[in-house]
Parts: C-alpha cells; structure tokens; sequence
C-alpha cells in the first residue's frame, strides 16, 4: 500500500492529513512533507492519522524527528489517532509522553497544551 498526504491550513494550525502506511518505504515521504512545511514557516503541525493502517519505527523516527524541527522553531507537533493498534505502538514506545495525542482534529487544533 502506498501512502497518501494532504495538507490544509486551520488558524495558525497545519494539518497533515496521512493514510496508509508509513513503513521503510513511505516514511521518507512524510519526512520530505514535514521539513518542507516547517522550511515554509508552517510551525505548528497537527498530523491526522486517522486514515494510517500501518505504523513502524521508521515512522515513529519520522514523527519524531518532525517534533524535534518544529520545537526548535518553538512550535508544536500534535497527532490526532484513535485507532487502538496504532495507539498502542505509541504506548508501548512510550511516546504516548513525547506526543500530544487526540482523538479528533477538531480536540488537537483546539488544544493550547
């Protein structure tokens, strides 16, 4: 499966809407997404999982490393997932502590954590 992203803009929030999977092959996708978009000013990412069927620690690498380029622009990076596969690799990871995650778009662009 091939992974899919689009982007949009709500307030000074960027949504990264991914579906698929982000594996070895995909990952670099996203990471080329994400550096692009804190290059362009965009400081303050939401990355919608919601449509992400599969997850793996390159992935993982992927958000993390987008987390650490928009922190030292003094922004945010928060992930929107309720799917419980996907929520318990972030456990299990323990970067359920690292990530602020919510269960909608909606709840993550509202949030001010």
């Amino acid at each position: 499966m091939d992974l899919s992203l689009s982007t949009r803009t709500v307030g000074d929030r960027t949504v990264v809407e991914v579906g698929g999977e982000i594996d070895v092959y995909t990952a670099p996708k996203l990471r080329e997404q994400l550096v692009e978009l804190v290059n362009d000013g965009n400081h303050h990412l939401v990355v919608d999982m919601e449509r992400v069927d599969f997850l793996d620690s390159t992935g993982l690498g992927v958000l993390v490393g987008g987390l650490k380029r928009v922190r030292a622009q003094e922004g945010s990076l928060r992930l929107v997932c309720n799917q419980e596969r996907i929520l318990k690799i972030f456990r299990i990871t323990g970067l359920t502590k690292v990530f602020p995650i919510h269960d909608s778009v909606d709840e993550a662009i509202a949030a001010t954590d």
